[in-house]
């Protein structure tokens, strides 16, 4: 029996509709050979969207995004959309999707396979065997945090984190590591930030998960500087690990 999924494809600007293009092409052949029906709507987003509707993120796209069961997205931006302002910008498109979709966590797998090892800027046998699941607060912090403001001399944004966003993500991260090596490790600037230490303090493993004691996650923290470095030499001991706000 078939399983039909309905699937909101959003190309983008830039590299964008070229990636969607071969990303598709590769959803194709694995929803032909495991028996899946794919329905699929394009719509705009980011600059290109602003040239169509003046809007980043237009509500037809917003709608069809939560009529779907799945967004596929390309790229937003580009230097020329530089200059307009905040709210017309295509990356106010990209912050209103997660926020329509509620997509509060971003999960991004690196690992090493070894007929690509020779593309690596690292040595292979620093790479090898490299498997890590990055996991990424992406609803509050500094994209989102009010108050936020520029002008010709001062700028400034406010990072903010509540107690119930730090513990959503957090569950993600201890359920992934579950699946995996059961390390989990969260890295933050808790020396000098009160957002980092808030996390520190409310972060823990939700009661629900903590029944099976023998399965329980290793959870630790690291400084954002000196984790760089460590998770190079010694990947083995960071196969998994979260942290919120930033793309290392």
């Amino acid at each position: 029996m078939k399983t039909k999924t309905k699937l909101t494809v959003l190309p983008g600007d830039g590299i964008g509709p070229e990636v969607i293009t071969q990303a598709m092409r590769v959803l194709r052949t694995v929803a032909d050979l495991c028996g899946h029906e794919l329905e699929t709507r394009e719509c705009p987003v980011g600059g290109v969207a602003i040239k169509q509707s003046q809007s980043p993120f237009p509500r037809a796209t917003m709608d069809a995004c939560l009529e779907s069961d799945a967004v596929l997205l390309g790229a937003v931006g580009g230097p020329e959309y530089d200059t307009l302002p905040r709210n017309m910008r295509p990356e106010t498109g990209l912050l209103q999707l997660r926020t329509a979709l509620g997509g509060y966590a971003n999960l991004r797998p690196a690992i090493s396979y070894p007929c690509l090892s020779a593309g690596s800027p690292l040595r292979a046998e620093v790479t090898q065997g490299a498997n890590i699941l990055i996991i990424r607060e992406l609803l509050g912090g500094l994209y989102f945090g009010e108050p936020r403001q520029k002008t010709d001399d001062v700028a400034f944004n406010t990072m903010r984190y509540t107690v119930s966003e730090i513990q959503r993500v957090a569950r993600i991260g201890f359920e992934q590591a579950r699946k995996r090596k059961r390390k989990l490790t969260s890295i933050d600037k808790a020396n000098v930030l009160e957002v980092s230490q808030l996390r520190h303090a409310s972060g823990d493993e939700p009661a629900a998960l903590r029944r099976d004691r023998h399965r329980k996650p290793v959870r630790r923290h690291s400084l954002r500087r000196s984790c760089s470095d460590y998770r190079l030499a010694r990947h083995a001991g960071f196969c998994h690990y979260r942290r919120a706000g930033r793309t290392l």
